[in-house]
Protein backbone atom coordinates (compact mmCIF):
# COMPACT_ATOMS: atom_id res chain seq x y z
CA UNK A 1 0.00 0.00 0.00
CA UNK A 2 1.40 3.34 -1.25
CA UNK A 3 1.30 5.95 1.61
CA UNK A 4 0.39 8.77 -0.92
CA UNK A 5 -3.44 8.75 -2.03
CA UNK A 6 -3.43 12.19 -4.08
CA UNK A 7 -6.95 12.53 -2.43
CA UNK A 8 -5.98 15.31 -0.74
CA UNK A 9 -4.07 17.21 -2.92
CA UNK A 10 -6.97 20.02 -3.63
CA UNK A 11 -7.41 20.44 -0.19
CA UNK A 12 -10.16 18.35 0.96
CA UNK A 13 -9.55 14.86 3.18
CA UNK A 14 -12.14 12.07 4.22
CA UNK A 15 -13.34 11.51 7.91
CA UNK A 16 -13.87 7.98 9.21
CA UNK A 17 -17.08 7.70 7.23
CA UNK A 18 -16.17 8.95 4.07
CA UNK A 19 -17.30 12.53 4.20
CA UNK A 20 -15.05 14.95 2.59
CA UNK A 21 -13.96 17.86 4.34
CA UNK A 22 -11.43 20.86 3.76
CA UNK A 23 -8.40 20.47 5.82
CA UNK A 24 -8.99 23.57 7.31
CA UNK A 25 -12.21 22.23 8.69
CA UNK A 26 -12.33 22.84 12.82
CA UNK A 27 -12.18 18.45 13.00
CA UNK A 28 -8.87 18.64 11.05
CA UNK A 29 -7.96 21.14 13.71
CA UNK A 30 -8.89 19.18 16.22
CA UNK A 31 -7.57 16.00 15.62
CA UNK A 32 -4.69 17.05 14.18
CA UNK A 33 -3.35 18.93 17.42
CA UNK A 34 -4.32 15.56 19.63
CA UNK A 35 -1.80 14.05 17.22
CA UNK A 36 0.40 16.99 17.36
CA UNK A 37 0.16 16.39 21.46
CA UNK A 38 0.75 12.69 20.84
CA UNK A 39 3.84 13.68 18.76
CA UNK A 40 5.59 16.11 21.50
CA UNK A 41 4.49 13.31 24.24
CA UNK A 42 6.77 10.74 22.54
CA UNK A 43 9.42 13.29 22.56
CA UNK A 44 8.62 13.38 26.29
CA UNK A 45 8.45 9.78 26.52
CA UNK A 46 12.34 9.79 25.67
CA UNK A 47 13.29 11.89 28.42
CA UNK A 48 11.84 10.67 30.90
CA UNK A 49 14.19 8.38 33.55
CA UNK A 50 11.35 6.80 35.69
CA UNK A 51 9.57 3.79 33.76
CA UNK A 52 6.46 3.60 36.02
CA UNK A 53 6.10 7.65 34.87
CA UNK A 54 7.55 6.24 30.86
CA UNK A 55 4.49 3.81 31.00
CA UNK A 56 1.87 6.07 32.27
CA UNK A 57 2.50 8.38 29.88
CA UNK A 58 2.83 5.66 27.01
CA UNK A 59 -0.65 4.87 28.11
CA UNK A 60 -1.81 8.32 27.07
CA UNK A 61 -0.39 8.41 24.08
CA UNK A 62 -2.27 5.03 23.30
CA UNK A 63 -5.25 6.73 24.53
CA UNK A 64 -5.20 9.90 22.68
CA UNK A 65 -4.59 8.00 19.46
CA UNK A 66 -8.62 6.60 20.11
CA UNK A 67 -9.11 10.54 20.66
CA UNK A 68 -8.48 11.01 17.51
CA UNK A 69 -9.85 8.45 15.89
CA UNK A 70 -12.81 9.31 17.33
CA UNK A 71 -12.55 12.81 16.62
CA UNK A 72 -11.36 11.82 12.87
CA UNK A 73 -14.89 10.52 12.96
CA UNK A 74 -17.79 12.08 11.30
CA UNK A 75 -20.29 11.28 13.86
CA UNK A 76 -23.36 12.08 11.55
CA UNK A 77 -23.06 8.97 9.48
CA UNK A 78 -20.70 6.83 12.08
CA UNK A 79 -21.03 5.94 15.54
CA UNK A 80 -17.54 7.12 16.50
CA UNK A 81 -16.14 5.25 20.14
CA UNK A 82 -13.72 7.46 22.32
CA UNK A 83 -11.84 5.15 23.48
CA UNK A 84 -12.56 7.56 27.28
CA UNK A 85 -13.96 5.67 29.90
CA UNK A 86 -14.37 7.21 33.73
CA UNK A 87 -11.84 5.36 35.21
CA UNK A 88 -9.24 6.89 32.51
CA UNK A 89 -10.02 10.56 33.63
CA UNK A 90 -10.06 8.89 37.38
CA UNK A 91 -6.23 7.01 36.39
CA UNK A 92 -5.30 10.82 35.85
CA UNK A 93 -6.66 12.56 38.83
CA UNK A 94 -5.06 9.62 40.76
CA UNK A 95 -1.83 10.09 39.29
CA UNK A 96 -2.31 13.62 39.91
CA UNK A 97 -2.52 13.20 43.44
CA UNK A 98 -0.16 11.22 43.80
CA UNK A 99 2.47 13.32 42.33
CA UNK A 100 1.48 16.64 43.84
CA UNK A 101 1.92 14.73 47.53
CA UNK A 102 5.23 14.93 46.89
CA UNK A 103 5.49 18.43 45.79
CA UNK A 104 6.21 21.45 47.85
CA UNK A 105 3.32 23.66 48.16
CA UNK A 106 3.41 26.73 45.27
CA UNK A 107 2.43 29.96 45.91
CA UNK A 108 3.19 31.59 42.80
CA UNK A 109 3.18 31.21 39.25
CA UNK A 110 5.70 28.70 37.54
CA UNK A 111 7.42 29.21 34.38
CA UNK A 112 8.08 26.15 32.33
CA UNK A 113 11.59 25.39 32.67
CA UNK A 114 14.12 23.75 34.49
CA UNK A 115 15.29 20.55 33.21
CA UNK A 116 15.00 19.64 29.37
CA UNK A 117 12.15 17.25 30.15
CA UNK A 118 10.10 19.28 32.16
CA UNK A 119 10.33 21.99 29.49
CA UNK A 120 8.67 19.53 27.23
CA UNK A 121 5.92 18.45 29.77
CA UNK A 122 5.18 22.01 29.78
CA UNK A 123 5.20 21.83 25.42
CA UNK A 124 2.78 19.50 25.91
CA UNK A 125 0.70 21.06 28.63
CA UNK A 126 0.13 24.15 26.39
CA UNK A 127 -0.67 21.82 23.03
CA UNK A 128 -3.06 20.08 25.37
CA UNK A 129 -4.73 22.87 26.37
CA UNK A 130 -5.26 24.06 22.45
CA UNK A 131 -6.22 20.39 21.41
CA UNK A 132 -9.13 21.28 24.15
CA UNK A 133 -9.59 24.48 22.90
CA UNK A 134 -9.94 22.93 19.05
CA UNK A 135 -12.26 20.28 20.23
CA UNK A 136 -14.84 22.90 22.27
CA UNK A 137 -14.82 24.66 19.12
CA UNK A 138 -16.24 21.38 17.04
CA UNK A 139 -18.77 21.18 20.20
CA UNK A 140 -20.21 24.09 18.83
CA UNK A 141 -21.45 22.26 15.66
CA UNK A 142 -20.85 18.49 16.56
CA UNK A 143 -21.22 16.39 19.34
CA UNK A 144 -18.52 15.39 21.49
CA UNK A 145 -18.27 13.24 24.55
CA UNK A 146 -18.34 14.75 27.52
CA UNK A 147 -16.05 12.42 29.58
CA UNK A 148 -13.37 12.95 26.54
CA UNK A 149 -13.41 16.56 27.14
CA UNK A 150 -12.95 15.77 30.76
CA UNK A 151 -9.82 13.39 30.03
CA UNK A 152 -8.26 16.15 27.80
CA UNK A 153 -8.62 18.89 30.65
CA UNK A 154 -7.36 16.88 33.19
CA UNK A 155 -4.23 15.59 31.09
CA UNK A 156 -2.88 19.58 30.75
CA UNK A 157 -3.12 19.34 34.64
CA UNK A 158 -1.49 16.34 35.07
CA UNK A 159 0.96 17.72 32.37
CA UNK A 160 1.56 20.54 34.31
CA UNK A 161 2.40 18.64 37.65
CA UNK A 162 4.41 16.40 36.18
CA UNK A 163 6.61 19.19 34.85
CA UNK A 164 7.39 20.04 38.63
CA UNK A 165 7.49 15.96 39.57
CA UNK A 166 10.41 15.80 36.47
CA UNK A 167 12.53 18.86 37.76
CA UNK A 168 12.34 17.79 41.14
CA UNK A 169 13.69 13.95 40.24
CA UNK A 170 16.52 16.17 38.26
CA UNK A 171 17.24 17.91 41.32
CA UNK A 172 16.54 21.14 39.13
CA UNK A 173 15.07 24.18 40.33
CA UNK A 174 11.44 25.58 39.50
CA UNK A 175 11.47 29.10 37.72
CA UNK A 176 8.87 30.76 39.88
CA UNK A 177 7.42 34.29 37.89
CA UNK A 178 8.28 37.16 39.69
CA UNK A 179 6.93 41.04 38.43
Amino acid sequence: MKVYTKTGDHGTTSLVGGTRVPKTHIRLEAYGTIDELNAYLGLLVTQINNSQDSAFVQRIQHKLFSVGAYLATDNATTTPRTGIAPEDVLRIELEIDRIDASLPPLHTFVLPGGSTAAATAHICRTVCRRAERRMLTLAENAQIDAELLAYINRLSDYLFIFSRKLNQDEKKSEIFWSM
